[in-house]
Formats: C-alpha cells, sequence, structure tokens
C-alpha cells in the first residue's frame, strides 16, 4: 500500500465509513469501546484499533465492504471471535474490521459424505452439538471455542491433532471474497484432486491476507464407539516426554496425548478444582472399541512404568472426561488466576518428535536460568508445545528477560529442524522467526501475496513485511 499522509488516511478512511453507512446501515460500528474489542484480545502485543467495525450477516456484505475499501486503499482485517494469540486481528494501519460471528449457519451436512460446509462465524462447538445425532463430529480442539473461520486461517490444531490432524487435513475446500471482490471457491467436495494448484492449502493458514473466508467444507469423522480418559504422573518432565515419543513410535494410537508440567498443575488444581498430584503429568485419551482401547491402555501404562511413572488413573465416565478435559482447556485462565496481577506471555513451537523431550527439557531449565515464572504444556503427541510466562507489566527487566526466554524457544525449535509455531500462527508477533526458519521462502509468500492483494489491503502488517523487513 502507498504510504499516505495521516490526512489522506483520514479522509480515505472518512469516505470508507461513509459510503458502508449508506450501504450497509446499522451493521457498521465506529464506538470506541466495539473498536477495542476488535483488536488485541490474549494476546500480549499491544492493541490497534480499527477504524470501524462491520458486523456481517452474509457474504455480500463481506464484497461490499472489500470493493469498497479496495477503491479507496483501506485495511480489511477479519474477525471472528477473537482467540488469536500473536495479533493477528490488530489493526496495524487502521482500516475495517470485518466480524464474521454473526455469519454462523451450517449449510450443509453430508453424511454418508462425512463432510459439512458450514459458515465462518461457526464455533466448533456449536458444530459438534449440531452432528451430535449424526454420530459424526470434527475433531478439531484448539481448547478455546474459536471460530471455524479463524481456526481455518491460522491453521489450528490442538489436543486431538496427534489422530486426526490439524486443520490442513480437515479443511476440503474455502470460499472466500479475494481483494479485487471477486469470490471464489478453491476446490469440490471430492476428497482428493489433482486438478490445478492447491488453492485450499494456500488459504489455510493465510492468517486473513489473501482474502476473507465465507465459507469452508470440513470432513467429519465417526464418533468413536468407546473412550477412555485417564492421567498419568511422573517425577520429572523428561520421563513424562520420553513416554510420549515411545507411546507414540510403538504405535499406539492416542486421540491425544498432553502435557502439564508441575506448575500448571497446581495452577489448575487451583483453578478447576482437581486434586492432582503437582508433578509432571500427562493426560491421554483413547478412542475405539471398547476392547481396544483397553488393550491400549495396558501397553501405555506398561511404558509409562518403564520410565518410573505412577499407574495412569483412566475413567469412561463421561462426567470424569468432561472434568479433566475442561482443566487443560482452562490451563491459560488458571495461570492468570495463579498470579491476577501480572500479565502473561504465550509462545508456542513444534519440533520432530524424536527432539520433543530435549526441547521441553531444555526450555524449562531456561525459565529457571532466567528467573521466570512460566509453566510448560503440549500438545506433545505431535512435538507441539506452549510456554505460559507470567510477568510483573512495570518491571522492564523482567520483560527483557521473557523476550530473551520466548527467542531462545523460537531459535532452539527452528535449530531442531522444527517450527517457531505448532500452531499459533505468525501473525504480528513472530515475523523474524518465519525468515529465520524459511529464509529465502518467505520472498515466495511475498510474491504470492503482492500478486493476489497488490494494494495491501488484506490485514497488513500480519505474517511478513512486504518490504522484506521484520520488526
Amino acid at each position: 500500500m502507498p504510504a499516505a499522509s495521516s490526512e489522506q488516511r483520514s479522509e480515505k478512511v472518512s469516505l470508507v465509513i461513509d459510503v458502508l453507512r449508506q450501504q450497509l446501515g446499522e451493521k457498521i460500528n465506529t464506538g470506541e469501546s466495539v473498536r477495542s474489542q476488535h483488536s488485541h484480545t490474549t494476546t500480549s502485543l499491544p492493541p490497534q484499533l480499527p477504524d470501524a467495525v462491520v458486523f456481517a450477516d452474509n457474504p455480500d456484505d463481506i464484497t461490499i465492504v472489500v470493493n469498497t475499501c479496495a477503491k479507496y486503499e483501506v485495511p480489511v482485517i477479519p474477525f471472528g471471535i477473537g482467540t488469536s494469540l500473536e495479533g493477528q486481528i490488530n489493526a496495524a494501519n487502521g482500516g475495517i474490521s470485518i466480524d464474521v460471528s454473526g455469519m454462523n449457519k451450517i449449510l450443509s451436512v453430508n453424511s454418508e459424505d462425512m463432510d459439512c460446509t458450514v459458515e465462518p462465524g461457526v464455533t466448533r462447538e456449536q458444530l459438534n452439538s449440531y452432528l451430535r445425532d449424526t454420530g459424526l463430529f470434527f475433531p478439531i480442539d484448539p481448547g478455546a471455542n474459536a471460530t471455524i473461520g479463524g481456526m481455518t486461517a491460522t491453521r489450528a490444531s490442538g489436543t486431538n491433532a496427534v489422530r486426526y490432524g490439524t486443520m490442513r487435513e480437515n479443511v476440503i475446500s474455502v470460499e472466500a471474497v479475494t481483494a479485487d471482490g471477486k469470490k471464489i471457491k478453491t476446490a469440490n467436495r471430492a476428497r482428493k484432486s489433482s486438478a490445478g494448484y492447491d488453492l485450499t492449502r494456500l488459504f489455510v493458514g493465510s492468517e486473513g491476507t489473501l482474502g476473507v473466508i465465507t465459507a469452508i467444507t470440513l470432513k467429519l469423522h465417526s464418533a468413536p464407539s468407546s473412550i477412555l480418559s485417564g492421567t498419568c504422573v511422573f517425577d520429572d518432565i523428561e520421563a513424562a516426554t520420553n513416554t510420549v515419543i515411545m507411546t507414540i513410535q510403538m504405535g499406539i494410537p492416542v486421540a491425544r496425548i498432553e502435557l502439564m508440567d508441575a506448575v500448571q498443575i497446581r495452577a489448575s488444581n487451583i483453578y478447576s478444582d482437581m486434586d492432582n498430584p503437582e508433578k509432571p503429568t500427562l493426560f491421554i485419551e483413547l478412542h475405539g472399541e471398547e476392547e481396544d482401547v483397553e488393550k491400549q491402555a495396558e501397553m501405555f501404562a506398561e511404558i509409562a512404568k518403564d520410565f518410573g511413572a505412577q499407574d495412569p488413573q483412566f475413567s469412561s465416565i463421561l462426567e470424569e472426561r468432561n472434568k479433566l478435559w475442561k482443566a487443560r482447556h482452562d490451563a491459560y485462565w488458571a495461570m492468570k488466576s495463579l498470579k491476577p496481577n501480572t500479565d502473561m506471555i504465550t509462545t508456542d513451537a513444534c519440533v520432530p518428535l524424536s527432539r520433543f523431550s530435549e526441547c521441553v527439557v531444555k526450555s524449562q531449565q531456561d525459565l529457571a536460568e532466567l528467573n521466570l515464572f512460566g509453566a510448560i504444556i503440549g500438545h506433545a503427541g505431535d512435538g507441539n508445545f506452549h510456554t505460559q510466562v507470567m510477568i510483573n507489566p512495570d518491571d522492564d527487566d523482567e520483560l527483557v528477560r521473557v523476550r530473551e526466554y520466548a527467542s531462545r524457544v523460537s531459535k532452539r525449535a527452528i535449530e531442531m529442524d522444527g517450527t517457531c509455531t505448532g500452531e499459533h500462527g505468525i501473525g504480528q508477533g513472530k515475523q523474524k522467526y518465519l525468515d529465520l526458519e524459511l529464509g529465502d521462502s518467505v520472498d515466495i509468500m511475498r510474491q504470492i501475496k503482492k500478486a493476489l492483494d497488490p494494494k495491501n489491503i488484506m490485514n497488513p502488517g500480519k505474517v511478513f513485511q512486504l518490504n522484506g523487513q521484520t520488526k
């Protein structure tokens, strides 16, 4: 986007708002509180408010916004429900935030084909509630009740990814409005295709920089007939992580295998009314036929005991399983409540499974070396872990140490042939690590961005800087 003076930008924005108000009426809101809600949410990055918010309830609303913003070269920032962690929804250059939470219709469910098509504002919990009587479910579970559109845009994954994959493997097709106002569909519903470029994968993980998603076609999976969930306690985190590696290498088809360190267990015990020993703990879930999951549980227990674990405690009772996974999903808020007068900075990384134990152990050692208070949790089965570090916002020295810690985690993961982000995305916060991880490949991304969005109106300032300079 060509540089413009503050006065020129203000004039363009005012024109856009006037035009959109004429066409969309009360769907556009310029109130400060609404704009604030559509900047940062759970991210530690400073908020950058949009100039206005449009509450879209159909694809035509989105087309109107994009065409108007393209004409005046004003940014467009897609917004789902606001659970992003790397500043993806911040309005770095101002502009119009398009809130798609009102586009929450489930358009079709094709039970025989095991797929469905939904609008971007549908949440994962809403979808699975709708599917309850079909014998099918959508497995991607990032913890937060995120929108399917946001999950698609950030290539989300979560606790079930070790068995069912990420959004990359479960999105069949995307419908979107591109920067020039075109409505496109990236594929039909066939489970495979060799027809042209894989545009679906291009949009999955694009973080709103290539277009605004208006519908998503998803793979569905058969609901398991039997589920066992449980916990397994270890004396140290290295034993826990090595158990994960051995479990996967032995081919036990775990649906979830999650790591929580001792600090996180302490926080979750208080927040979620649990009574787990304050030691590194694995949360496990097995899906399948009853006889199969019981055998798998026995195999896992044998492996865990070889690494000094206590006897795993499993349950098939729905209420007990729900309480366990609710505690895992509330880990973020549990840490926040443990030190309520502090801020929290989160980061994530993912490494090849064989390096997972080493990476987690060294990251925990870094916390101690830098005198930081934080927790490590993770989707251990696919080598992905998160750190949640508490920080006094008025302590500049502590902020420097936290940034050093986040840098060490990202750089170490890349050095291990992993990635600086397994699922949070790049957004604003990890651009310099993207360059370190992918090198000249980022220039290919810039070329794609420039070709599809020559005016740079689609969520500018995210993933990378078009001029090649990172922040």
